[in-house]
């Protein structure tokens, strides 16, 4: 159940790349649809919670909550959701792979430690990779737009990892709390967020919004992407360990990848996929030795 669970997270991971780019070009307006998938789905699942005893909505009275739906969906979605007007949903997952990269770097700072030898070897291949990525789309087609949407996931993993950084402080002053209902609550800020950005930012025309083409993606990032997807993983962070989960980062990027070059013919160049292989393995590289502990674990 837990491998099935594990698969099933991994591929709902790597196709809401593909959905975000559909609804886009279908002519969804990019922070107000984000925000209104975001709103949605942390609505639902805090009031299903709430229904069920267990959480409250006094959640929403904390201000841990609304700086962590700043970063971690405010932040990194409004990024994303920009960016894939100018991006492919693969070139968008790979990039969105240097989350761990980012994290390493902001925890060496802060706690102003030495990287091990693996975790400067993988920074080291995963500079590499971003490099390898974005040759094609700078030297044979340049574009700022696109430049521009690269360095936009990029800005938002940074704010992926601080908020990732500072969510692990607030699960512990939150301890009794549902981690699922601190995820509702912060989704619920980081899409109002969204869509006061949206606001001043977009002119909404729900005639275009509302046509199949856009609300079939919307619908499918709701309750699969991030309803379904943020379930199971927190169900498989209480069934296993919190770093097995979260190893969806090394696998979701390249289905996406695939995904998008087989369903929507976003080209793929040679140089880009080793680009993308690169940026995979110095990943799974920083993390070697978190994993090499895990594993033994779970033989045990």
């Amino acid at each position: 159940m837990v491998l099935i669970n594990y698969l099933l997270m991994c591929l709902i991971f790597g196709t809401t790349f593909l959905a975000i780019k559909l609804g886009i070009d279908a002519g969804a307006p990019p922070f107000f649809s984000a925000g209104l998938r975001f709103l949605a789905a942390g609505g639902i699942l805090l009031s299903s919670m709430v229904a069920r005893r267990k959480a409250s909505f006094s959640l929403l009275l904390r201000k841990e909550m609304l700086l962590t739906g700043a970063a971690l969906t405010f932040g990194v979605f409004a990024t994303l959701y920009w960016a894939e007007q100018y991006l492919s949903s693969g070139i968008a997952a790979i990039l969105s792979a240097t989350a761990p990269l980012m994290i390493l770097l902001l925890q060496a700072f802060l706690t102003r430690q030495r990287l091990s030898l693996s975790s400067v070897i993988g920074c080291l291949l995963g500079t590499v990779g971003i490099v390898l990525l974005l040759l094609p789309g700078i030297t044979v087609s340049f574009s700022k737009l696109w430049v521009l949407g690269c360095a936009a996931v990029l800005l938002g993993q940074v704010f992926y990892s601080a908020g990732t950084v500072y969510s692990r402080r607030v699960v512990q002053q939150f301890r009794d709390e549902s981690p699922i209902a601190l995820n509702a609550a912060q989704m619920i800020y980081g899409g109002s967020l969204l869509l006061i950005l949206s606001l001043f930012t977009e002119k909404v025309d729900f005639t275009v919004m509302f046509t199949p083409h856009a609300v079939l993606p919307l619908l499918y990032l709701i309750v699969f992407g991030s309803m379904t997807g943020h379930t199971i993983f927190y169900w498989l962070i209480a069934k296993t360990n919190p770093v097995f989960p979260s190893t969806w980062l090394y696998i979701s990027p390249l289905i996406a990848l695939c995904v998008g070059a087989i369903l929507y013919g976003e080209p793929i160049s040679l140089v880009s996929g080793l680009g993308g292989f690169t940026i995979i393995v110095g990943i799974i590289v920083i993390n070697l030795d978190n994993l090499k502990v895990r594993a033994v674990q779970m033989r045990r």
